[in-house]
């Protein structure tokens, strides 16, 4: 495997609409900085979010997620309690080729204020939102700001395609659209 440089991933974007919508260069400005990256490309969390509440005195349990485990927010921005998290997605739609897999990592920008977005895959012919889990690992709420840089996605090349792709099992996240809950 190898990493892909910005020129693949243009070229990638635009001739078989990877991502939409898509930047073919870094955004900054006032803004936590999306688009294309060296080798990756910064992907902007949407307004919609599902933060993490004790109210109910849930237990998250993956087999069987309930609803009372979050409130729903839609806007600008986002408040995450202290020492909880909150569920968010991408305003970009990824295709992924056959022979490439990608990975999800967190902005430094957040790191450095203590909230970490989760490592995650995104396995060759998968497609939809990204869901991002944002976790404020301090003792001090934090903002997320919505339309705006939240993570980072390297794109790698295989050498060759895989035998079975996410899409040839029927991956249980094929063609997400917002923000999706834990699956069985």
């Amino acid at each position: 495997m190898s990493v892909q440089s910005d020129k693949w991933i243009i070229k990638m974007a635009k001739e078989n609409a990877m991502i939409s919508p898509f930047e073919d260069k870094q955004i900054r400005g006032n803004n936590i900085s999306f688009g294309t990256s060296s080798y990756g490309y910064d992907a902007r969390v949407a307004d919609e979010f599902k933060i993490f509440t004790n109210v109910n005195a849930e237990i998250v349990d993956p087999k069987n997620f309930k609803a009372t485990n979050f409130i729903t927010k839609t806007g600008s921005e986002c408040i995450i309690p202290p020492n909880s998290f909150a569920l968010a997605r991408t305003i970009e739609y990824f295709k992924i080729p056959k022979n490439v897999l990608v990975i999800c990592l967190g902005k430094s920008t957040y790191a450095r204020c203590g909230v970490i977005v989760n490592v995650t895959p995104l396995e060759p012919m998968w497609e939809g939102n990204v869901t991002l889990e944002f976790s404020n690992t301090t003792p001090l709420p934090a903002k997320i700001y919505a339309n705006e840089g939240a993570a980072q996605f390297v794109f790698l090349k295989g050498n060759e395609p895989p035998e079975v792709t996410y899409a040839d099992r029927n991956g249980k996240y094929m063609g997400q659209t917002g923000v999706t809950l834990p699956k069985v």
